[in-house]
């Protein structure tokens, strides 16, 4: 029997209707884009369709959508094609402490190649102060790169009132949406960003497709070279079969934003309660109210490797802590929070979907409370 997947936000499952979107693509719609026969032309319309669902979802112009291979490349153009194509306004960059591996390792390239980067750091919820963004602010500031929500905890920036301070300086404001895309509302006009990233595995599309908002008027250096793609931003021909599903996916996910909002925080709450009522000394990380309506982060006291190791037989779900005889690595978001060492070796995420079922949440309470209780005898 297989485990109870409750792992989310590292991936979702193709959504059937995806998949069928996605079908003829793989049989006999396969043309170049680039072509101007028939095949060619059949091919390009799917790609014109797709970017104009991609936009409708986040509320932008479909010329701002440049497809890519998914977040990460998203947050490479973002990021180093700001910083180069920029670099004689200055060299200072704002990120934060929680932000994904695709941020902090790019900032950590860039600091090679005479970039200043100031990491903010998180409340105890895991939340950036806009007040400390303001104060890192110079006069060589010209990025700030912030998460909407984070992978882990799953806490809402206050990217609004962000914006607001990246507005009145003149700084260029890029948000890596990942996780937020499709679980919470995301308008790019709203929020007043500049550059956003999106990630297709996390919104039931395939892996290996994504895409980068470009306000227009912001200027990027190339990551990739080659021919015209993508209105000359991203050289390659393009991938049809994913950023049709792609487009897919985001069509699904403004339709049935509220009610899949609603089940996940419902399978999330479900979860919670059930765990609180059975296991003492649980604690909850992230915002208690400002976060993801499908995420639930907990830490259960002095737990051990061995906990994870009979937990993930029976659930699927992600560690915040890799834990070894000789010695205990954590998560740098759960170090960034400050949270008690006797807690954070026994972090566990657990993340709903929309396919999430009640059944499947009464029984992973069931598991989890049976283990927890064989671990502490």
């Amino acid at each position: 029997m297989e485990p109870i997947y409750l792992d989310y936000n590292a991936t979702t499952p193709l959504d059937p209707e995806v998949a069928a979107i996605m079908l003829p693509f793989l049989n006999h719609k396969f043309g170049n884009p680039s072509s101007t026969h028939w095949f060619g032309v059949i091919a390009r319309k799917a790609v014109i369709n797709a970017r104009e669902q991609v936009a409708d979802l986040i509320n932008c112009k479909p010329e701002e959508i440049v497809f890519t291979s998914g977040g990460t490349e998203s947050n490479n153009y973002a990021l180093r094609g700001y910083a180069f194509a920029n670099r004689h306004k200055g060299n200072h960059i704002i990120t934060s402490a929680i932000e994904h591996p695709a941020i902090i390792e790019v900032c950590k390239y860039l600091e090679k190649h005479n970039f200043k980067v100031t990491y903010l750091p998180v409340d105890r919820n895991g939340t950036v102060s806009v007040k400390s963004v303001n104060d890192a602010i110079t006069k060589d500031t010209i990025l700030i790169s912030i998460m909407h929500a984070n992978n882990e905890v799953g806490t809402i920036q206050p990217i609004l009132e962000i914006a607001e301070v990246a507005n009145e300086t003149g700084i260029c404001l890029h948000t890596d949406a990942a996780q937020s895309l499709g679980k919470i509302p995301v308008d790019v006009l709203e929020l007043n960003v500049d550059l956003l990233s999106i990630a297709g595995h996390k919104i039931y599309a395939p892996k290996g497709i994504g895409a980068l908002y470009i306000k227009q008027g912001i200027k990027l250096e190339k990551l990739i070279f080659g021919a015209k793609q993508e209105n000359g931003n991203r050289a390659g021909t393009e991938n049809i079969l994913e950023i049709v599903g792609l487009g897919k996916a985001c069509e699904i996910a403004k339709l049935k934003l509220t009610q899949n909002y609603d089940h996940m925080k419902k399978m999330r709450d479900r979860l919670w309660n059930g765990l609180v009522d059975k296991i003492p000394d649980i604690r909850l990380n992230g915002h208690p109210e400002k976060r993801l309506p499908n995420t639930l982060n907990v830490s259960f006291l002095n737990m051990n490797e061995y906990f994870q190791l009979s937990l993930f037989l029976e659930i699927a779900a992600s560690a915040g802590a890799a834990c070894r005889t000789d010695m205990v690595t954590f998560s740098p978001v759960l170090e960034a929070m400050k949270v008690p060492i006797e807690y954070a070796k026994g972090t566990i995420r657990f993340s709903t979907g929309k396919m999430t079922t009640i059944k499947e949440i009464d029984s992973a309470i069931k598991k989890i409370s049976e283990i927890y209780s064989k671990q502490i005898g």
